[in-house]
């Protein structure tokens, strides 16, 4: 699922054709990431890494990361000169600001609490 996940997202920032419905010779690139993805998955098996402790740090930084990502989306949301008339609602940009100042908040007690 992660490989696929991964190939899908590179596939579509490089604008390459994806899916697994097109032939290897009609999506190259997607197929290559696949591949080498689903590689590097099996040679992690054969290291010493926990993967449960590998799946909780991803998570964490994840978590970290989303941070300014939804600061970025509720800024580019919120510019009329960027999106025109689909910009975020009053009621969107209020909840959307809540939860991004939640995310921080969560962030800030992970990292700072002790």
């Amino acid at each position: 699922v992660l490989a696929g996940s991964a190939a899908y997202a590179v596939a579509d920032v490089f604008e390459w054709r994806a899916g697994l419905d097109h032939s290897a010779g009609e999506a190259r690139g997607f197929y290559a990431v696949l591949v080498a993805a689903t590689l590097i998955g099996t040679a992690i098996d054969f290291t010493p890494l926990d993967p449960i402790k590998a799946l909780l740090w991803s998570a964490v930084a994840n978590g970290v990361v989303a941070v300014p990502i939804m600061v970025a989306m509720m800024w580019l949301g919120s510019r009329r000169e960027i999106l025109g008339a689909h910009t975020l609602t009053r009621r969107h940009r209020v909840l959307g600001w809540i939860a991004t100042a939640t995310m921080a908040a969560a962030v800030a007690a992970m990292l700072f609490a002790g």
